[in-house]
């Protein structure tokens, strides 16, 4: 059945992904959310990891190959014992700040494959001593806690076991009044949806490069699923969509290159990649050259997918379009959808105009 993407049901497509349960190595409910918004546009397939890869089916294997990266996981929890007194030790998936972590609703998955409620916790200040006040929260000092009275209690009635994963218990919401979405995993599954919008923008049109989308697993954790997808796709060029960290509210106004409601952020660098300069200034000039807002940027630290992908068997041409997200990395995130819409429209615009000249010229 063909989908008719327009903002309604995008915003729909967002909510869905953005609300599946999925922190890295357990992508597989986030999968199943992209599943039903890939159809039609191609061959849809995925390997042990829970890598996602849509083929188009436009695609004639005699172009150059373009690969839409984004990752499907989110920074959560697992498991790491369970106490006498019936809460959970856990451990951090992907990188958290330790303040951030407790006093949230999270949603703990248990034996029988559910996910059933729980809340971050941490000593009351009633007990705490003056020292403990005072001294950086640990992560031996928080816990989760699902309201069993007993570890017994714990494995038998709520089926906990340990190596389980942990994930923030948050629905998303829109208000078109502000044009601002607010939810969970931002970081990057308003990427996964970005490829899928591009993908049903650009259905039916002859272009001359193919394309393979790839929702990659386990980002947060070392770019490890895009590792493997860009040695099945073998790109000759990429453009990887990103929830990217929003500036706008922590630094010096000067400062501030990924602010929310100025259009996706193109980054030259970070830690592990120097985004190559020819593709990036091209990006950069068709933007502004078809009014396209845009920010770019200098990062001295974090990392995306690109950082595998760029050095897959070849030098591989990459760009990172990121969406700004305010408070990445913990249980919300706030995004307008405008900068998400105009990602899409740039990464559009691109793969029109692509073909192995202009690629060969990075």
């Amino acid at each position: 059945m063909e989908i008719r993407m327009d903002k309604k049901t995008t915003l729909e497509m967002i909510a869905a992904i953005s609300n599946a349960n999925g922190t890295s190595g357990f992508e597989d409910e986030v999968v199943a959310a992209i599943r039903p918004y890939a159809e039609g546009l191609g061959e849809i397939t995925e390997d042990c990891m829970r890598n996602l890869y849509i083929r188009r089916k436009e695609n004639n294997d005699k172009r150059p190959v373009v690969q839409l990266d984004a990752h499907s996981d989110e920074v959560g929890f697992m498991v790491q014992a369970i106490c006498p007194n019936g809460t959970l030790r856990i451990i951090q998936i992907g990188g958290w700040v330790n303040h951030n972590i407790p006093a949230h609703k999270v949603w703990v998955r248990n034996r029988f494959g559910e996910y059933i409620p729980g809340i971050t916790a941490s000593k009351p200040p009633h007990f705490m001593t003056e020292q403990e006040r005072k001294a950086p929260l640990d992560m031996k000092d928080i816990t989760v806690d699902v309201g069993a009275v007993s570890k017994e209690e714990a494995i038998e009635k709520f089926g906990i076991r340990i190596g389980e994963p942990v994930v923030p218990d948050v629905t998303f919401t829109y208000s078109e009044t502000t044009d601002l979405m607010v939810g969970k995993s931002f970081d990057c599954r308003l990427g996964c949806a970005a490829i899928l919008k591009t993908m049903h923008n650009l259905a039916g049109q002859e272009l001359n490069v193919d394309i393979v989308g790839a929702c990659a697993a386990q980002e947060e954790v070392g770019v490890r699923g895009a590792t493997v997808t860009a040695q099945v796709i073998k790109p000759d060029i990429a453009i990887v969509f990103e929830g990217c960290p929003a500036d706008d509210t922590c630094v010096e106004p000067y400062m501030v290159q990924t602010a929310i409601k100025r259009g996706p952020m193109l980054r030259h660098i970070d830690a592990r990649m120097i985004t190559n300069p020819r593709y990036q200034r091209y990006a950069l000039d068709l933007a502004e050259k078809l009014g396209i807002p845009v920010q770019d940027a200098v990062r001295s630290a974090g990392a995306t997918n690109g950082a595998a992908i760029h050095l897959t068997e070849k030098a591989v041409p990459v760009i990172v379009i990121g969406v700004p997200v305010r408070y990445a990395h913990t249980h919300y995130g706030i995004s307008a959808y405008a900068d998400f819409d105009n990602a899409v429209k740039l990464a559009c615009e691109i793969l029109k105009r692509l073909d192995e000249e202009q690629i060969k010229s990075f």
